[in-house]
C-alpha cells in the first residue's frame, strides 16, 4: 500500500531551491504546493515567503496545470510565519518593512495564480498561514481544522492588503471579529463564518478536495477566468474587468465546444 499523501501521491515533483516549501503536478491537471516542515507545524521561514512567487510562476507556467491545492504536510496547514525569526525582524523597523513587504508579494502572488486555488486545511492554519489560505479561491477544511489570525496576540500591526482581503471574504464585522481576538475558529464554524466554503470529516478531506480540483480542470477556463477577473476587483469596476473576457467569448473555442457538447449530449472538452 502506498503510504504517501493522497494529494502528493503520484505527481512529479519541481524544484523550489528552499527548504520547507514542496511543488509537484499530475496528470490530472492538478498541481499541489506543500509547506514542508512538520517538526514545526509547516511554519512558514522568510525563504519561503521569498521564493513562493517564483514557485508559483514556474507552477502556472506547466503545461496542462489548471488547479492548484495548497496544503500542509504532517496534518498541519501552517502555524503561521515563523516566530523565531520575527524577534530580529522587529527589532530594526526597516527589517520589519521589508519582511511585510515579502509576506505580501508572497500572498498576491498566489491570489493572481491564473486557475483556481484551493486551501485545503488540516490541523492548525493560523496568522500568515491563514493569509495565504484567505488569498485562495476556496478553503476546504478538516471539521477539526482550527483557523484563526493573531497579530493582537503579538502586537503586530497586520497589513493593508490581507486585512481588506479577510474584510473582502467575511465582511468587515466579522473581520474585525477575527483580527480584534485573535481567536481560532474550529472546524464548521469556519464555513458559518464565511471564512470556509466546506468543511468535511478530517479523512475524508483530502479526497473531498482533489476531487473537486479534478472536476474544475473539466470546466470551461475561460468562463472560470471571467468570474475570477470579476471578483478580483471592486464591484464598480467589475463590468470593465468582464469586457475583454465577454468579447473573447463570441469567438472562443470554448463557448462553441460547450454549447456542441450540450446539444450532442457528451461531457465538454475544454
Amino acid at each position: 500500500m502506498d503510504d504517501q499523501p493522497l494529494l502528493t501521491r503520484d505527481r512529479s515533483p519541481l524544484p523550489t531551491h528552499v527548504e520547507g516549501l514542496n511543488a509537484r503536478t499530475g496528470e490530472d491537471g492538478v498541481a499541489v504546493l506543500e509547506f514542508a516542515r512538520p517538526h514545526r507545524r509547516n511554519a512558514i521561514t522568510l525563504a519561503i515567503w521569498q521564493a513562493l512567487p517564483k514557485v508559483l510562476q514556474q507552477l502556472a507556467e506547466q503545461p496542462g496545470v489548471r488547479a492548484l491545492l495548497v496544503t500542509g504536510a504532517g496534518g498541519t496547514f501552517s502555524a503561521g510565519a515563523d516566530i523565531t525569526e520575527l524577534s530580529e525582524v522587529y527589532g530594526d523597523p526597516d527589517l520589519a518593512d521589508a519582511y511585510h513587504a515579502t509576506n505580501v508579494a508572497a500572498e498576491e502572488a498566489l491570489a493572481a495564480f491564473p486557475h483556481p486555488t484551493i486551501a485545503v486545511v488540516h490541523g492548525a492554519c493560523v496568522g500568515g498561514g491563514c493569509q495565504l489560505a484567505v488569498a485562495c479561491d476556496l478553503r476546504f477544511v478538516a471539521e477539526t481544522a482550527r483557523m484563526g489570525i493573531t497579530p493582537a496576540r503579538l502586537g503586530v500591526v497586520y497589513p493593508a492588503v490581507p486585512t481588506l482581503r479577510l474584510a473582502r471574504l467575511v465582511g468587515p464585522a466579522r473581520a474585525k471579529l477575527l483580527l480584534f481576538s485573535g481567536e481560532l475558529v474550529t472546524g464548521r464554524e469556519n464555513v458559518a463564518l464565511g471564512l470556509a466554503e466546506r468543511a468535511l470529516p478530517d479523512a475524508e478531506l483530502d479526497a473531498g478536495a482533489l476531487e473537486f480540483a479534478r472536476l474544475l480542470t473539466r470546466r470551461s477556463p475561460q468562463t472560470i477566468g471571467a468570474v475570477r477577473a470579476a471578483l478580483a476587483v471592486p464591484p464598480e469596476q467589475a463590468a470593465e474587468a468582464l469586457r475583454p473576457w465577454e468579447r473573447r467569448s463570441r469567438e472562443a473555442s470554448d463557448t462553441h465546444e460547450g454549447l456542441a457538447a450540450f446539444l450532442e449530449g457528451r461531457p465538454p472538452r475544454f
